[in-house]
């Protein structure tokens, strides 16, 4: 395994603040590359009427034009970096907090058990900054959906709607949110977020893991920057297309409240989703989320792991 994940070079016990900013760099422009698929992801997931992924595409560019895929980028992209940071540091330096305490070395290989609880405590993390950035960017993606007469069990929360917007950016939908919800308002769908991604990062980390000791030929002390990359990738693919049934619950949860007031929780949102629209509902998107997954892990990936090799080198020139 490469770098932090499998210990290849000798590093103190202590935590180490270059896990956490390694990833910082290179986030930002994946996040733009690959941001425009979300919304169709988010549309399929939450909104009605859109029936496959070529139709949401066509309704988008035809009612929004071009800048309907790129609603809700703004907050993302001044965060994801600093989400990104913190769930790949806490995963490396959790990784060798067990390793330390249980094998007496903080760079002695992890077994399958470190590396789940390492995934756990990441994805635990995750949603307390994930959940609110969500949030926000579905409801910003949401917010011009037209109301569907025939789900009469919905309470509308403004007249006027269907073409009411009801936030004017980021910072609006905060507040909005805070003065209508309270701080628990913030975290709607956050037993979801963590039903996601604590089993979806114990998905993300551990195949990387083996992919890249199964890529790296003996003798070689890491896998080269390509098997890194395909690693990441099918990594990525595999976390987010196991993780589609709860991410459409999350989504949906997160999207109720814009005008309407619909699921009263996790199990209420799944059994409502499942007796009106089938088992198939919790597969929506799950083709979207595991193409943009390969190349959005494959950069996240890469670009860690030769950031940390950059860091650790310029700290061994500084530190001979």
């Amino acid at each position: 395994m490469l770098g932090e994940f499998q210990g290849s070079q000798k590093v103190p016990s202590t935590v180490k603040l270059s896990s956490f900013c390694s990833s910082e760099r290179n986030w930002r422009s994946v996040t733009s590359v690959t941001f425009h698929i979300c919304i169709l992801q988010t549309r399929l997931q939450a909104g009605q009427g859109y029936g496959n992924t070529l139709n949401c595409v066509f309704t988008v560019y035809r009612n929004e034009t071009v800048a309907g895929f790129f609603k809700g980028m703004s907050f993302p992209l001044a965060s994801i970096a600093v989400y990104s940071s913190v769930v790949f540091g806490v995963f490396s330096n959790t990784q060798r907090f067990i390793c330390q305490h249980r094998y007496g070395d903080s760079n002695h290989a992890s077994a399958v058990s470190d590396l789940v609880v390492a995934s756990m405590v990441a994805g635990f993390v995750s949603v307390g900054i994930g959940c609110p950035v969500d949030l926000v960017k579905i409801r910003l993606q949401m917010q011009t959906q037209p109301f569907i007469q025939a789900n009469i069990n919905l309470k509308p929360q403004a007249a006027g709607f269907p073409v009411q917007t009801a936030y004017r950016g980021p910072v609006h939908c905060i507040s909005s949110i805070l003065r209508k919800e309270g701080l628990a308002g913030i975290y709607r769908g956050a037993g979801a977020m963590v039903l996601r991604d604590v089993p979806g990062y114990c998905l993300y980390f551990i195949p990387y893991t083996f992919l890249c000791e199964w890529f790296t030929s003996d003798g070689c002390r890491s896998p080269s920057p390509s098997s890194v990359w395909i690693a990441g990738g099918i990594a990525g693919a595999i976390s987010w297309g196991t993780a589609t049934p709860m991410d459409v619950v999350k989504s949906r949860l997160q999207a109720d409240g814009v005008h309407l007031n619909k699921y009263k929780g996790v199990i209420d949102c799944i059994s409502q989703s499942y007796h009106n629209e089938g088992l198939k509902v919790f597969f929506r998107s799950m083709t979207i989320n595991a193409v943009r997954g390969f190349p959005m892990s494959a950069a996240m990936f890469l670009g860690y792991e030769l950031s940390l090799k950059t860091i650790r080198g310029v700290q061994a020139d500084i530190n001979p």
